[in-house]
């Protein structure tokens, strides 16, 4: 694949998300590194200037044969009674690593339409991150059939200790398979768990069949989404005047989530087609750049 060369110069859904928080293969390796840029709070971020020269502090590029341990922790829990998900989370075997890219995989494996006919994958990175340009390039699943719900995202850290919502979460993009060519940037906290703060799906003809860069510049002031190019700005969430940790807990760290859930509040608004299986998420990389 044609990869953009690069200088290395130094959600909508509570039950979800909650009955994750705790559980793991390897719960120890929730323990993030953590990479902050704090010199952001003394910037003028708001500068025209202020996003034109980077640099790059932390990437996955998936240039080898197999998922890189390191930087990644495969999640496996069970899915609560209430839950419409109808996925199991597996380690291993729904990831391929091969020619640049990650393939992030959903697949049929029972008679289908129940809880436990499909498998798909949740990793949870071992890095965290407060403040920069974060970018993931992905191409969403292939338009098959309803049911899939595809998400490149970022969690607080603090979610052991405050829970979700309070810790915050940032959705660099969002894809429903019921909504071909279209996809959302989302913002989770307290204050708006019960009407999230979202672009609501934005048109992009080429969501399924290309590579696309889903990016949000994060500063103490804001955070802004973008796809394809920094001045593509998709949706602006402003840190509020009265900010609180339930309006604005964005002054902490956050870590990387790549997964495909099956079904749903959300995934299976129309219902779960078993056309659309297999099928997968393609990553070509994740990155963080911190300004100059």
């Amino acid at each position: 694949m044609n990869r953009k060369k690069i200088s290395l110069v130094l959600v909508n859904c509570l039950l979800f998300v909650i009955t994750a928080c705790n559980k793991s293969d390897d719960p120890e390796a929730q323990e993030k590194i953590e990479i902050n840029d704090n010199s952001v709070e003394s910037a003028d971020v708001n500068a025209p200037d202020y996003w034109d020269t980077v640099e790059l502090v932390w990437s996955d590029e998936f240039e080898g044969s197999s998922l890189d341990k390191n930087k990644w922790l495969f999640e496996t829990f069970e899915q609560g009674p209430g839950s419409k998900e109808l996925q199991t989370y597996v380690v291993d075997d729904n990831v391929e690593v091969g020619g640049g890219t990650l393939k992030v995989l959903a697949k049929k494996i029972g008679e289908g339409g129940n809880k436990g006919d499909y498998t798909t994958v949740r990793l949870n990175g071992k890095f965290a991150f407060k403040y920069g340009r974060l970018e993931v390039r992905a191409k969403m699943p292939a338009p098959k059939g309803n049911g899939l719900w595809s998400k490149l995202w970022m969690l607080g850290t603090n979610i052991t200790t405050v829970g979700y919502p309070r810790c915050g979460e940032i959705d660099l993009v969002e894809y429903v398979s019921h909504l071909p060519n279209r996809f959302y940037n989302t913002v989770h906290t307290a204050q708006n768990s019960g009407n999230t703060a979202t672009s609501g799906p934005l048109d992009l003809e080429s969501t399924e069949e290309e590579f696309h860069n889903y990016g949000v510049l994060w500063t103490h002031e804001y955070l802004k989404f973008y796809v394809d190019d920094i001045n593509n700005i998709t949706y602006t969430f402003e840190r509020p005047d009265n900010a609180t940790d339930d309006n604005w807990p964005f002054s902490k760290s956050f870590y990387f989530l790549m997964n495909i859930v099956v079904g749903g509040e959300f995934g299976g608004a129309e219902g779960v087609n078993d056309a659309a299986f297999p099928n997968m998420m393609e990553v070509d990389y994740v990155r963080v750049y911190h300004a100059k």
